[in-house]
Order: structure tokens, then sequence, then C-alpha cells
């Protein structure tokens, strides 16, 4: 059979019906909000040099920004149950764009941080009511859809950051970050024009009360979702760990140019355009398991082998390995999703990606640490440890139904 086929008839399957502009329109949107954060780690050298930050503080900055990006999620999911899908993202995106815009003028460290805080916060608005709107739209493709919009994502995080680079190089930082202020602008009136108004004042969950806490309890427990969002923890402690130091550490450590080391951090999520619609589509077929231990086998190997290689064929073998780790989050939201009721997808959403995802901000604080005492390389083999740690206990997730 043709490979071509089965893609393009899952293409029209979430096309069909009038939902792909409303896909098209989520997706990019999301392509932009990543790009903006992953800006962050390419300007970061830019960052120290304006602000005298050392490696630690820097760390800081970071963790600042995924802390953000983790703590608005739960009241997130909350208004994505009671309100509009459309205006919890359209609100977020604004946001973003007033905090961007903060951070270009910001005169201070302080003023550098405080802005920072605010771009995570905006963006934090935005995944739970994105998920459970594609999980409305797509209840029986809502790997794929989210493999799609993640894809877009990543390619937002390949292309944008190294034109901030080229743009920082060539003018200003300031411009660098700058340029993303009337995209996300217009980003905000596509949501709120091409997505359909809801029918209604919410999509279930009228109003919080103990009952709602103890619903979500006993849907918490039955899901055995402590064991999975502990393994989702340690993912996403590596994730941005790596992230937020991988382009200082290509300058600093390997020797390369600035502009370089942007389109390497960019390499790493241009695979991810391919991994995770592939991902998501592994998800529906074969289940969690066997689809996350598939693509967290290659980061194992790249994580232990990047402090040893040097010049740039090799470390483009090595991101592309580690960068097959993008996949795994499509495969992690689908079950998520999935994994709650419809009147609480979005509050369960949020309590636990807030939950991990705050906890794994610690990740590029305490690499920042271990980096600023000499110890980048060695920092890279915890990594690797604790990726082995991810496998091992992702071999004991239930085996898929069917």
């Amino acid at each position: 059979m043709n490979p071509l086929v089965p893609i393009g008839r899952e293409a029209r399957a979430l096309w069909a019906d009038g939902k792909g502009r409303s896909l098209v329109v989520i997706a990019g949107v999301w392509g932009l909000l990543l790009g903006t954060r992953m800006i962050y780690p390419v300007l970061l050298p830019y960052f120290r040099a304006e602000y005298g930050l050392s490696l630690a503080v820097a760390g800081v900055l970071v963790t600042v920004l995924w802390l953000g990006s983790a703590i608005g999620q739960l009241p997130g999911g909350i208004l994505a149950d009671r309100y509009s899908e459309r205006s919890v993202m359209t609100i977020g995106t604004v946001v973003v764009a007033g905090g961007v815009l903060a951070v270009v003028l910001a005169p201070t460290a302080v003023a550098l941080f405080a802005a920072t805080a605010l771009v995570g916060l905006g963006q934090s608005l935005y995944p739970i009511a994105r998920i459970t709107v594609l999980t409305d739209m797509y209840p029986d493709r809502v790997g794929s859809a989210l493999g799609v919009t993640m894809a877009t994502g990543d390619l937002g995080q390949t292309v944008l950051p190294p034109i901030a680079g080229a743009v920082a190089v060539a003018a200003a930082w300031q411009a660098g970050l700058g340029f993303m202020v009337p995209l996300l602008a217009v980003a905000a009136v596509a949501l709120w024009v091409v997505l359909p108004e809801p029918n209604g004042s919410g999509t279930g969950m009228e109003e919080l009360s103990m009952d709602v806490a103890r619903d979500l309890l006993v849907e918490l427990r039955a899901t055995n979702m402590a064991f999975f969002a502990f393994i989702l923890f340690l993912y996403i402690f590596i994730w941005q760990a790596f992230t937020g130091f991988f382009p200082t550490y290509l300058v600093e450590e390997k020797g390369l140019a600035s502009s370089t080391a942007a389109l390497l951090f960019s390499l790493f999520f241009a695979v991810g355009v391919v991994v995770k619609p592939t991902a998501g589509a592994a998800y529906d077929r074969i289940g969690a398991r066997a689809s996350l231990v598939g693509v967290l086998s290659g980061p194992l190997v790249g994580l232990v082998l990047l402090p040893f290689v040097n010049g740039l064929p090799a470390l483009v073998v090595v991101t592309a390995l580690v960068s097959t780790m993008l996949g795994s989050g499509a495969i992690t939201q689908s079950f998520l999703s999935e994994a709650f009721s419809d009147d609480l997808r979005g509050t369960g959403l949020g309590v636990v990606r807030t939950a991990v995802a705050t906890l794994g901000a610690s990740g590029p604080v305490l690499f920042g640490l271990v980096a600023d005492r000499g110890y980048f390389d060695e920092g890279y083999f915890v990594l690797a440890g604790i990726m082995l740690v991810v496998i091992l206990l992702t071999l004991r997730l239930p085996e898929p139904e069917g």
C-alpha cells in the first residue's frame, strides 16, 4: 500500500465538516506562542550581557518563564470548563503580546523577570483550552489532531528562534524578540474571528464545589493518574533543563557561533514536526506505553553522547537523536485528555499539568547551578540517568486495551 494513502485519509478526516479552519488557527497560534517561548534560550547570552546575569540567575529567568507557563494552567482549565475556549485562548495570546512588549522595554533585571512572568502566565491560559476544544472537535482522532497541532508548535519553534537570533545579530536583541508583538496581535484577532462562538455559558461544570473536587479525586484515583503524572514530571524536568541551556552550551562549551547554535536549536524542533504527528497516530493505534518507549529511547542515547561529540556534523546527529523526545507530548496529552470525563476534562488537565509543570520548572535553575560550578557536561549525564528512569517507569504502564 502507498504510505501516503493513510496520511491523506487522516488529513481529509481532520479537515472535514468545516473543522479544518479552526484547527489551522489553533495550531498556528500555538506555533507562535511556543516559538516566542523558545526565543528565550537563543537570546539568553544577550540577557546575560545586558543585565549581568550569571548562568544560575539565567536559569532562574528561564524557570520564571516555565513557572508562569505552568501555574495558569489550572485556572485556564477551570475557565475552559465554565466559559468559552475561544475567549480563554484569545485573552492568553493578548497577555503574551503585552508581556513580550514589556520584556523589550525592560530597563532593569527586575523588570525583565516580571515581564517574563507575564509572558509565561499568558501562555499558560492557552494549552488546556486548546486540548479541550480539540477533544470535542475530534473525539475519534484526538491523538492525530493534537499531533498536528503540536507539530505546528514545533514548526514555530524551528523557524522563529533562528530568525530572532539573526535579527539580534544584525540589529539588537530587542528587535529579535519585539517582532513577535504584531504577529501575536494578529493571532489574537484570528482566534476570535475564526473559532466558533460557544453555545451557552459553559461546557459542563457550572461552579466549583466540594462535589466537583470529590469527583475529580475519584477520576484521578481511577486512572492511576499519580503514577503517570510522576513520569510526566520527570520528562518535563529533562525537557526544560535541556532546552533552557542547549544554545548556551553549544556556544560556551562547543565553540559554535551564536547563529549556528540557533540553527542547531531549530533543528531540534524541526524533527518534532515529523515526530509528533507520527507519535500521535501511534498512540491512537498502540497506546501510551509502546509509543512512549519508542520516542524516548533516542534521547537516552543522545544525552549520553552529547558531552563526547564535537564538530557540527556529529552535533547534528546527536541533536536529532535527542529531539525524538518531542513526540512524547502528543502521546501524554492524548492520554491525559481521554483519562477524564467531559465535564471535568479541563479542570483535570489543569490540575495535572499545573502540578507537573510547576515542579518540572525547577529543571533550568538546578541545571544552571550545576553549569555555573563547571559541570555542564556532567549535567547531561544526570539528565540521561533521569531519562532511563522515565523509560523504566513507562514500561509499567498498563497495556493498551483492545
